[in-house]
């Protein structure tokens, strides 16, 4: 059991891998482009139909006697651990090769080397890779925790984990169906790939994104209420509504500055006869206002399990705030030197960075 834990993340993503590489995917342009060819990278996206697959095979070998149901939860720190060690090959494998980077060994492990990689002629991309095999071992691990709890309390289980397992499918799921979304975000035009990013998708989110629900797995039904239950599941959607819908327009407008978001609304944008920035709906409210939205999220899915008074769920919620808030300091220091005068203008016009009337 020790021995087929620790390998145990290794075959999945081994699983993951070849299903990415042999379903079927559509390609498209992305956002930020290949300074060899100057012209924009190229994906293949296929991320859902490779975590609805994979999990069909994850309940086809359980309801076949050939997995316990619960062997994730069983073998969570043997998974844990093989990981960690896969996430370290992985930062070696793809930093030491390339050139030397300014800061020095510390800052180029930690942060990457290179900016974008892609592996067998462009059929993987490294990021779009890390991102699939970390969101599919994520729901793989919470369906396991979520099966330990219901074996471990039979008569009595909590509803406050199937509705936190079924809310974090929802986000897993809705990230993997608006792939192409993502192509336009923060961490595929300034960020490479390091140990933040490859360590961080094969170990930390895959482990630390579900630490609610390993923590309170093998405790008893909390009883809680109702409206409770209710009110984490509106505060979910409405960060939801929220990040999603930044992204969104955010994601028409870079596309298609003159585009209407949903059809309806004009696009309302500052420019200095060069380069565009959008002031209008979610970009009217906060300069980073879907980072309130996952904010809102995370709150939803630690109250859903009904134990605030544990430490633990609220790891998740906290984390973004560590993650989210300096990446919003750098991202505002970042485009202060890409536009000049016009951030300048924009800050003006939208002064708060993350929360509407505080922040």
């Amino acid at each position: 059991m020790t021995l087929a834990g620790f390998l145990a993340p290794a075959c999945v993503y081994g699983v993951i891998t070849l299903l990415h590489l042999v379903l079927p995917a559509r390609t498209v342009d992305g956002y930020v482009t290949d300074p060899a060819t100057q012209k924009p990278y190229r994906y293949r996206l296929n991320g859902m139909i490779v975590y609805v697959t994979t999990v069909a095979l994850w309940l086809f070998a359980c309801s076949s006697g050939w997995l316990a149901w619960d062997f994730f939860w069983a073998t969570r720190w043997e998974g844990l651990s093989g990981a960690c060690v896969l996430g370290l090959l992985f930062t070696l494998g793809v930093v030491l090769p390339a050139a030397r980077g300014a800061n020095g060994l510390l800052a180029d492990f930690f942060l990457g080397r290179v900016e974008n990689p892609q592996w067998l002629a462009g059929r993987v991309d490294a990021k779009m890779w890390l991102y699939l095999v970390g969101a599919t071992m994520l729901g793989l691990n919470l369906y396991s925790f979520a099966m330990h709890h219901r074996l471990t309390f039979p008569e009595d289980p909590s509803p406050g984990v199937a509705l936190y397992v079924g809310l974090f499918t929802f986000f897993l799921c809705e990230y993997l169906f608006f792939e192409r979304v993502h192509l336009y975000t923060y961490d595929f035009f300034a960020e490479r790939v390091g140990f933040k990013l490859g360590w961080g998708c094969l170990v930390f989110y895959p482990y630390f994104y579900g630490i609610g629900l390993w923590s309170v797995a093998d405790m008893p039904n909390p009883h809680t209420p109702v409206a409770t239950l209710a009110f984490a599941a509106i505060l979910f959607f409405s960060g939801w509504l929220l990040a999603r819908g930044a992204n969104m327009q955010k994601y028409l407008f870079k596309r298609d500055p003159h585009a209407k978001f949903l059809g309806l609304f004009i696009p309302k944008a500052l420019t200095d006869g060069d380069q565009k920035l959008l002031v209008s709906g979610f970009w009217g409210v906060a300069r980073h206002v879907n980072y309130l939205g996952e904010f809102s999220m995370a709150i939803g899915l630690t109250l859903a399990l009904g134990h605030p008074d544990h430490l633990a769920p609220w790891l998740y919620p906290l984390f973004y705030v560590a993650l989210l808030v300096p990446r919003q300091i750098d991202d505002d220091r970042r485009c202060a030197r890409k536009y000049g005068a016009l951030w300048t203008a924009y800050v003006e016009r939208v002064p708060y960075r993350i929360v509407p009337g505080v922040y």
